[in-house]
C-alpha cells in the first residue's frame, strides 16, 4: 500500500529533510512513522511529522547542518533531534529497543532494526511507517488491518507496553476515542483494569494532558464509559461522578473543558482540589470553578445582567451550557438566556474615588465602602445611565448614618 495525495509527503520542505538524512545514510534511511502515516490513512488531519532513521543522532544532526537546515537536540538521550525546515518541525528520532522501563522513562539502545523498534512501540496502528514514495511498511503485520476495523490493540502483549509507560493505559483509552469502533480490545482492557494503579507514578502534567485530549475527541463517552467500568478513571479523577450530566454534556459541546467540569462535583473546593492535583493552569482551574452555580429556570433579563457583570460573559455561557445539559432549564429558556448574554455589553462603572472625593468624602477607607454601596444600587437597579449624583449621595448617607 502506498501513501496518496499527502501534500506534506511531496513538499519542498519535507523533500529537503529526506534528501539531507538519504546523502548520509543512502536512500531508504528514513521513514515516516506513527501519527502522520495512521491519520494519512484515516483522512485525517497531519499535524506532526516524525521521522524514524538508523542514523545516530549525531550523524542526522551532521547531515541537516550539512544541507543548511536548523537543527535542535530535543532528546539526544533518546535519539531525537528536530529538523526546522520551511518553518515546520520534523521530529526525527533514531530507531530504538528498550534497555530498562521504570513504567515512566525508559533506557534505550539503539539499533538498525526496524522490527526492534516497531516493537517497542505502543499500539499496532502506531507502528506504521511509509518511505519518501509512500510505501507502507507493516512490521507488527496487523496495523494495517487495525486502521480499517478501528482497533486500538497494543504491540505484543498489553501488560509488557503498559509497565515500560503507565501512561499508555491512558492512551489506549484516548486512541481509541479518536480512532477506535465498536468495542474496546479485551486483552488491552484487561492489562489496563490490573494495572490501572500505574497511573499514580506518573507526573500529574502528563496525566492531565492525555486526560484533556481523550475529552476533546469527537465522542468520547464510550470510552470513558470504558475507564469509569474497569477502575482506571477512578485513579485519574477519583471526584469523578456520575456520567449522566457528561454524557449531555458531550450532545452540547466539543469543549473539553466544559466536559471535564461535567466529570466533576459542583463544590469549589473539591474542583480547587482536583485542578490542584492535576496541575491544571490557572485559567482552566477558574474557568471550572466559575462555570458551576445555578441558573434559576425564569430569571428576568436584570438579573441575567447582574449575573453577566458579575461573572463575565464567558463564564455565564459555560454555566448555561452546564445546567441547560443538566435539564434545569429547557431548551427555550436557554436560547433566552443566551440571547441575553450574547447581546448585553457590560458598562463601565460610571463613579469612581474622584466623584466621591467631589461629593465631599476626604480621601480615606470609607471611599471603597461607598463605591461598593454605590455599586451594589446601580446593578440592583439595572445599571440606569442617569441618576449618578444621587446615588452616589445616598450610598455616602447610608454609610455616614447611625451604625
Amino acid at each position: 500500500m502506498t501513501l496518496r495525495d499527502q501534500p506534506w509527503l511531496a513538499s519542498q520542505e519535507t523533500r529537503a529533510v529526506i534528501t539531507a538524512l538519504e546523502a548520509e545514510g543512502g536512500r531508504g534511511c528514513v521513514r515516516f512513522v506513527g501519527g502522520c502515516v495512521r491519520n494519512a490513512l484515516l483522512d485525517q488531519p497531519v499535524d506532526d511529522l516524525d521521522l524514524a532513521t538508523p542514523l545516530t543522532p549525531e550523524r542526522s544532526m551532521k547531515a541537516l547542518k550539512a544541507a543548511g537546515l536548523k537543527v535542535v537536540p530535543t532528546g539526544l538521550a533518546h535519539g531525537t533531534v528536530t529538523a526546522v525546515s520551511g518553518g515546520r518541525p520534523y521530529e526525527i528520532t533514531t530507531l530504538r529497543r528498550d534497555v530498562e522501563t521504570d513504567g515512566r522513562r525508559a533506557v534505550v539502545a539503539f539499533t538498525d532494526d526496524w522490527a526492534e523498534d516497531a516493537a517497542r512501540r505502543d499500539f499496532r496502528l502506531n507502528a506504521l511507517y511509509a518511505d519518501a514514495d509512500g510505501t507502507i511498511f507493516d512490521p507488527t503485520g496487523e496495523g494495517l488491518a487495525d486502521v480499517a476495523a478501528g482497533r486500538i490493540v497494543f504491540v505484543g502483549d498489553a501488560g509488557t507496553r503498559i509497565r515500560e509507560d503507565y501512561l499508555r493505559i491512558l492512551r489506549f483509552f484516548r486512541f481509541h476515542a479518536w480512532y477506535g469502533r465498536g468495542e474496546p480490545d479485551v486483552a488491552g482492557l484487561k492489562a489496563s483494569a490490573e494495572l490501572a494503579a500505574g497511573v499514580r507514578t506518573l507526573s500529574a502534567e502528563r496525566v492531565s494532558k492525555e486526560l484533556l485530549k481523550l475529552l476533546a475527541a469527537p465522542d468520547p463517552r464510550p470510552a470513558v464509559r470504558a475507564m469509569v467500568e474497569v477502575g482506571v478513571m477512578a485513579e485519574v479523577l477519583p471526584e469523578a461522578e456520575p456520567l449522566t450530566l457528561f454524557e449531555a454534556m458531550v450532545e452540547r459541546t466539543d469543549d473539553a473543558a466544559l466536559r471535564l467540569s461535567a466529570l466533576l462535583p459542583t463544590e469549589a473546593d473539591a474542583i480547587t482540589s482536583a485542578a490542584t492535583r492535576l496541575r491544571l493552569a490557572n485559567a482552566l482551574r477558574n474557568r471550572l470553578v466559575a462555570a458551576v452555580g445555578d441558573i434559576s429556570r425564569g430569571l428576568e433579563e436584570p438579573g441575567v445582567r447582574a449575573m453577566l457583570y458579575a461573572i463575565g460573559r464567558d463564564a455565564f455561557r459555560d454555566r448555561l451550557t452546564r445546567v441547560a445539559a443538566s435539564g434545569a432549564v429547557d431548551a427555550a429558556e436557554t436560547g433566552r438566556l443566551k440571547a441575553v448574554a450574547d447581546s448585553w455589553v457590560r458598562p463601565k462603572m460610571p463613579v469612581g474615588g474622584r466623584e466621591v472625593a467631589r461629593a465631599g468624602l476626604a480621601a480615606g477607607p470609607e471611599t471603597g465602602r461607598v463605591l461598593k454601596a454605590f455599586e451594589d444600587s446601580w446593578i440592583a437597579d439595572d445599571f440606569p445611565v442617569t441618576g449618578h449624583d444621587e446615588r452616589l449621595k445616598a450610598a455616602i448617607r447610608t454609610l455616614s448614618g447611625p451604625s
